[in-house]
């Protein structure tokens, strides 16, 4: 957790609990499922559009769309156009999206981990 101790001396931009932070619009846009599953299923490859999407289940045109640009812009995909016809174009992690990766990996294998756990838990509750 994030303590007003920890962020002594950081620039305003970088503290997550102020609304207007930059830092807060990044995690809101890569917390996403989308974005973790797109960052998953790029991974160490290149991958054109229809690649992407159909390692991504259940993802819409429009969707992954909007996320592969939100991801660009944000400097975690590199999206290469080659001048062919139709165009080529292909996308891929940069290094801070290999980086974030490293983190959606730790966050799948905790899921994998707990699922029994949370699924027990949601009977419990549910019932």
């Amino acid at each position: 957790m994030v303590t007003k101790q920890l962020l002594n001396g950081l620039p305003e931009d970088a503290d997550l609990r102020r609304a207007d932070s930059l830092a807060r619009e990044i995690f809101s846009d890569v917390a996403n499922k989308w974005a973790l599953l797109i960052i998953e299923a790029l991974g160490e490859r290149t991958l054109r559009f229809s690649e992407v999407r159909g390692e991504v289940e259940g993802i819409s045109h429009k969707m992954l769309t909007q996320n592969l640009r939100m991801l660009e812009r944000n400097g975690l995909v590199d999206r290469t156009v080659h001048p062919t016809v139709p165009p080529k174009v292909e996308y891929t992690l940069t290094g801070p999206g290999r980086a974030l990766r490293a983190t959606v990996d730790a966050i799948c294998d905790w899921t994998q981990h707990h699922l029994g756990h949370i699924e027990g838990a949601r009977e419990r509750f549910d019932a």
